[in-house]
């Protein structure tokens, strides 16, 4: 049974925001853009937003460790010990946020037994916060006002499905042919899986890596609306099981019952040169 409280949840989504506003506070203005040993960007604002997270966690919940993005070089021997923890992406979408576009976010989960129970996704640029727990509904909301939020399902007619600006590989693409009529979407960050949870998208592909904390808050959102974000056996994403912070493949659905295994297979073919490339 998930530790959240109302009055904790509520002081999360404070510190989402204040790390948004830390944010703001580098896009506004120039920055310099360095590299990480895996060759991704880093900016002021990434350590602006992990500081802001990491200090208001800690004083929050000192109980609980954090894992963040920025701070991830934790021993597997150490974390593999954790019931409950913080994992937290202080910027996710630095690439966008290097382009100016907007289409990034603060996210905040809190994972208990491997699972995400709570999750605070947070746009600084257009001030939305989609936040739920485990077990209860999703919301959006916009300045002091929720609006509860559902997945689109059934999902009938055109399918709008979100496709990365950055990422698209063979199997992502023969994926999108086996679909039909679609409608693609290019979108940021863990915007995809908000959109999803509340009915403006339908389907999210990911072939390729992706880190836990990309995904742990916006599924948690997702679920709460009628939604998943399943492995390509199936089975629901859990956390922290592994040495590897890397995620495999993956599919967010906001109505389950669209043929997503019928569109997997005809992405591995796609992979093994079966399937049209356009």
């Amino acid at each position: 049974m998930t530790k959240m409280t109302a009055d904790l949840h509520e002081a999360v989504i404070v510190i989402a925001r204040e790390a948004g506003q830390a944010i703001m506070a580098v896009y506004e203005g120039a920055f310099d853009v360095q590299r990480k040993n895996d060759d991704s960007p880093l900016t002021a604002a990434d350590m602006a937003a992990h500081q802001v997270i990491i200090d208001g966690l800690r004083r929050l919940t000192p109980q609980w460790p954090v894992l963040s993005e920025e701070a991830a070089d934790i021993p597997w021997s150490e974390r593999s010990q954790w019931p409950t923890y913080w994992l937290v992406d202080p910027l996710d979408g630095t690439r966008e946020f290097i382009k100016r576009n907007g289409e990034f976010t603060v996210n905040i989960a809190l994972i208990e037994q491997n699972e995400s129970v709570f999750g605070v996704v947070h746009a600084p640029v257009t001030g939305e916060t989609w936040h739920a727990r485990q077990g209860r509904n999703a919301y959006r909301r916009v300045g002091d006002v929720d609006a509860q939020i559902r997945t689109r399902a059934p999902a009938t007619g055109t399918l709008k499905v979100a496709a990365s600006r950055s990422h698209r590989d063979a199997r992502t693409q023969a994926f999108l042919d086996g679909m039909g009529d679609i409608e693609e979407v290019s979108l940021g960050s863990s915007l995809k899986f908000c959109r999803i949870a509340e009915g403006t998208l339908d389907v999210y592909p990911r072939f390729g890596p992706t880190s836990e904390w990309d995904t742990a808050a916006a599924q948690c959102v997702l679920e709460a609306a009628g939604g998943a974000l399943l492995a390509p056996d199936g089975r629901a994403f859990r956390y922290n099981r592994r040495e590897t912070l890397l995620n495999g493949d993956f599919v967010a659905l906001g109505d389950m019952t669209l043929p997503w295994r019928t569109w997997l297979a005809n992405a591995e073919d796609g992979a093994n040169g079966h399937a049209r490339i356009a």
